[in-house]
């Protein structure tokens, strides 16, 4: 799902829940630069597209 096709809600509990990953020993699927912090890492696969988790909406 593309990151503009996201709610803000759906946006928050992605990060969120990726950040808990990455925070309990997740490998990073990105290239970690600038910032060691959890949610940065997993804003950062968000808006590369490889974020390993989905949102199933029941519409």
């Amino acid at each position: 799902m593309e990151l503009e096709e996201l709610t803000r809600f759906e946006r928050a509990r992605l990060l969120g829940a990726r950040a808990i990953q990455i925070s309990m020993g997740a490998k990073p699927l990105v290239e970690i630069k600038d910032s060691l912090d959890p949610i940065d890492i997993a804003y950062k696969e968000l808006k590369e597209g490889v974020l390993p988790l989905d949102v199933i909406r029941n519409e």
